[in-house]
Order: structure tokens, then sequence, then C-alpha cells
């Protein structure tokens, strides 16, 4: 097997520090001192593929694209292209342009595009192009290879993640690219970042790509139907039964969470995190450090899976790092409807510690005062 991989290093950088997305942003995230999160999810992905697939053939774009990742992981790869024309600038000057040129060469279509770039090794097509990144990269990837039949996988590292063209965690990624025999045509999709800002949320179709088919892939978010207004008064309620007792109440993100915000009548943050405790709003659209910050001697995370998907977390939500939900107790709200559309829930928290910790039977809040059971795997 021969795969490509390309690793997008500013991918997911926005996530905790509360600008949900990184396009357009990836300054201001720095500012606030957002931390590289994708190079360790490729690093996770190949320690994995080292294991199962230790022969695998190599294709890599210079660094801070993943060359160094995947030579320190033990693999030895062939650069095939260079789109910095010799120089290593900076991971945050990274762009589009050069993740297409990356892919490009990758599919042995060497017109890189990158204007500057350098072709470096050999230009036979990949069997399989690996990326690092979030929706926006799936985009570019699955552009790049438009008019090709050459499959491409995500490895998540992005905040949003809405295509169904990502494993379901990086490990996931590894397995499926050493095992697959087929692919299918899959959506690729984006949303407009400003506006998901605003708490508007309009997934827009840029493409259709060759996937890998496997059991392990995710699909793509889907919205949740029915009511959850009576779900939403008995959470609230006992919320309500707390006030006076010190416990901070952190409310993330999604229009499940958003109606029990609206119960507890503050004006909320639809895709953000907020910060309820004692009858009142401590912090409004909550970066990660903000919630730390907050975190008093008793603490409750209540969080909604994502419908289509059951990411309970690592998809929307990185403002709840390990860090913060190592300090909380976990409460999981959902529809009835919204449970029916996933066979089990998932967590990805950037720590497998913590999701084998999490692994396991939890009960899900699905009414006023009903539960059921689910998985989390």
């Amino acid at each position: 097997m021969h795969v490509g991989i390309a690793v997008n290093p500013v991918a997911g950088m926005g996530g905790r520090v509360g600008l949900k997305g990184t396009d357009g942003k990836v300054a201001e995230a720095v500012e606030r001192g957002a931390e590289p999160r994708a190079p360790d999810r490729a690093r996770r992905m190949l320690d994995r593929l080292a294991a199962v697939a230790p022969d695998t053939a190599v294709s890599v774009v210079a660094d801070p694209m993943g060359e160094s990742t995947v030579r320190d992981a033990g693999f030895n790869p062939v650069r095939v292209v260079d789109p910095f024309g010799g120089e290593t600038p900076h991971s945050t000057a990274t762009t589009a342009a050069h993740t297409a040129a990356a892919v490009r060469a990758f599919a042995g279509l060497n017109d890189d595009g990158a204007g500057d770039g350098d072709e470096t090794g050999p230009t036979d097509s990949v069997d399989l192009v690996l990326f690092v990144g979030g929706d926006g990269t799936a985009a570019d990837v699955a552009t790049a290879l438009e008019g090709t039949e050459v499959p491409m996988l995500g490895v998540p590292a992005g905040v949003k993640v809405y295509s169904s063209v990502f494993a379901v965690s990086p490990e996931d990624a590894a397995e499926v690219a050493a095992s697959f025999s087929r692919t299918e045509r899959r959506e690729v999709m984006d949303i407009d970042e400003d506006a998901y800002r605003e708490g508007e949320v309009h997934p827009e179709l840029c493409g259709v790509a060759h996937v890998p088919v496997a059991d392990d892939l995710q699909s793509s978010k889907q919205t949740a139907s029915g009511t959850v207004e009576s779900l939403a008064e008995g959470v609230a309620a006992d919320v309500r039964e707390r006030d006076g007792e010190g416990v901070t109440f952190v409310l993330g993100p999604g229009s499940t969470v958003g109606a029990i915000k609206d119960e507890l009548d503050f004006e909320p943050s639809p895709i953000g995190v907020d910060i309820w405790r004692d009858g009142g709003l401590v912090v409004r659209d909550a970066t990660e450090a903000e919630i730390l910050d907050a975190l008093g001697e008793e603490n409750v995370i209540v969080v909604s899976p994502i419908g289509g998907q059951g990411f309970v977390f690592g998809r929307g939500n990185p403002q709840l790092s390990p860090a913060v939900i190592r300090r909380c107790d976990l409460r999981i709200v959902a529809s009835r409807a919204k449970l029916d559309d996933v066979r089990a829930l998932r967590v990805d928290t950037d720590d497998p510690d913590l999701d084998a910790e999490l692994a396991g039977w939890v009960r899900v809040r699905v009414g006023k005062f009903e539960t059921r059971m689910m998985k989390i795997v």
C-alpha cells in the first residue's frame, strides 16, 4: 500500500480559544494562545499505522505539512513536492494552495498549482490520500482530486468536521487505511465560519470524493428532529435546584442544550459554551482557559451528542478539553429522535486515556424525567 500524507498544521487551532474554527483566524488564534492540534493527531494515526501496516510506502510534503512527523513515527517517506520553494515557513503561513499542491503531487498530477513548488520525488499516484485537518482541508483535498479516482480519508483535527470523509479517530484512520478494499463516493461539506460564529449553520456541498468503505467512518451531521421542550424544562429545573450551592454548570453548544439555556432565561451562545452558577450566567461563549478559571469544587458538564454521528466530545466543542472534562461530572442529554439516529455514542478528546475512561454504558436524559442507556464506544 502506498499512501500520501498531508497535515494542515493550523487545523483546529481556533477551537479551544473560542473561535469556532480557524479559517481566516489563524493570527487571532495564535494571539489568544492557541496551540497546534493537528501534528499530535497525525502522530497518533502514524503510530497506529506503523503497528498495523509497518511496510506502508509513504509519500509526504515538506514541513511544516508532515514530513518530520512521518519520519519521527519510524517511516522512511519520499518527499514528492515542496510547495514552499525550498524554504520552511512558520506553520501558520500554510495555505489551501499548499494543500492542493501536495495532493495533486500525490495523485501524480505535477501541475502543482502553487507557482513556486518543487517536485522532489516520483509522480506515480498513491493508493490513498490521508489528510489531517477539518472540513476546509477536506474541501481543498477533494477539489485537488477532482477528475481522479484517488480516494481520500480524513484524520479529524478541525473544529467542525461536518463531512462524511473522516475516520472516527486518528487510530481508526490508520486501521481503515491498512485494511480497506473498496471505496464509495461521499459528500464533502463545509460551512461559512463567519456565519457559524454568529450561530447560523449552513452546510454547503463542496464536492464528492472517493472514500474507503469501512465501519469506522463518521456520518454526515444531521439535525435532530422532535421536541426537546420537556427535556429542557426538566434539566433546567434540576439546575435551578442547585442554585446557592456553588455548583458550576458548563453548558455545551448545540440546539438541545440551547433549549436548556432558554429555559434558564438567558441569551445563550448557540454554538459556544456558557457557564452558569448560583442562578446566573458566569461566562458566555467561554474559551477553554475561561472555563478552567470558572470551575469550582463541584462542576457539571451538560452536553448533547451530535445528531447522525453520536459524538459527545471532539466535534464542535473543543473548548471542552481533557483538562475541563476531568474536573467535571458528565450529564448527557438528547431527544429520543436524535438517539434513534445513532448506533452508539463516541468521544474523541485528543487524550486516548480519557477516551478509554469515558467508554462504556452511560445514562442519557431524553425527557423531563426519562433516561436511556447508551454505550460510548
